[in-house]
């Protein structure tokens, strides 16, 4: 078992948060965007994105091996794998002046929720404060221990 074990796990979690946040001002950002992109000769409005997160490791076991085995595997965390496109309907909204306006006067809105989204920013910016505290309770540990030596 190494040492810093602890670090790379609190590393990979804020990198893999930082991109959900990344993901999410996009998704605020494009709220309004109905010519994202072009399709079949019309444009279409912006999708929804969303981050799909997976452990390094897959089971418990690969790790209870790896760590009697000595090996120290350092495939420890949480990697981001893919960003997936949310599948939900676009949003009708009623705007006969719209320039995206269809014959009845109805544009498709992207089928972004900025409250949803506020609500997930809030989540990755709360789990990578708590990483940052794990991250510094490591080296404040690392740091009595070196003291302990003295």
């Amino acid at each position: 078992m190494r040492l810093t074990n602890g670090f790379d796990v609190s590393a990979s979690a804020l990198t893999a948060n930082r991109l959900r946040m990344d993901v999410v001002s996009s998704n605020i950002a494009n709220a309004e965007t109905t010519r994202a992109k072009f399709v079949n000769g019309r444009y279409e409005p912006y999708k929804r994105k969303m981050v799909v997160l997976e452990p390094m490791n897959r089971s418990f076991s690969e790790v209870l091996n790896g760590q009697l085995g000595g090996s120290g595997s350092s495939s420890q965390g949480v990697k981001a794998t893919r960003i997936t496109e949310d599948r939900s309907p676009s949003k009708l909204v009623y705007n006969p002046t719209h320039p995206d306006a269809d014959a009845n006067g109805y544009v498709q809105m992207p089928n972004v929720d900025v409250l949803k989204e506020m609500v997930d920013m809030i989540s990755a910016s709360r789990a990578y404060e708590a990483n940052v505290t794990a991250l510094n309770a490591s080296k404040a540990m690392f740091t009595k221990a070196l003291e302990i030596g003295k």
